[in-house]
């Protein structure tokens, strides 16, 4: 299991340039910013932990629930938003007051924080991690297996 933040960060870049399709999670052959996230989960942890439902655009707002950020809580790790590092995952409010829909890979390079990610009509890429992301920022997670984190918290 890879879960230290250069591996995570070095898998996420060898996602870029992998064209944007509506949840496809296929390494150069397409992938949205959820399908990022479990081609990653995929490639560094094993098989996903759960199975995926369809899902449409507006998924989000539809229901005014926070389901993204509810999945990655029942498996993996949430931290404080204003601690996010390299190799965590980013989830972001698009919209203000509206739930958490987009996410992705914080990265550095040059000593600044960047962003890999999926966003419609575009390929994976990696942009700067700037303070309009910084504003959309909800939720923070570290990317590792439920029972990873459950041997890190019991050990001494």
């Amino acid at each position: 299991m890879a879960t230290d933040p250069n591996t995570i960060v070095a898998a996420a870049r060898g996602w870029i340039g992998t064209p944007y399709i509506h949840q496809a999670s296929v390494k150069g052959v397409g992938c949205d910013c959820l399908g990022l996230l479990r081609g990653l989960w995929r490639e560094l942890i094993g098989p996903e932990p759960e199975d995926m439902p369809a899902y449409s655009a507006d998924w989000a707002e539809a229901k005014g629930e926070e389901t993204l950020r509810d999945a990655l809580a029942r498996h993996v790790a949430a931290i404080e938003p204003r601690a996010v590092a390299p190799g965590n995952i980013a989830l972001f409010r698009m919209v203000s007051h509206g739930p958490a829909k987009h996410c992705g890979i914080v990265g550095t390079m040059d000593g600044q924080l960047t962003l890999i990610h999926a966003r419609q009509n575009k390929r994976v890429s990696e942009e700067t991690f700037t303070p309009a992301w910084r504003r959309k920022l909800a939720y923070v997670f570290a990317l590792r297996s439920s029972s990873e984190a459950v041997a890190q918290q019991e050990s001494p």
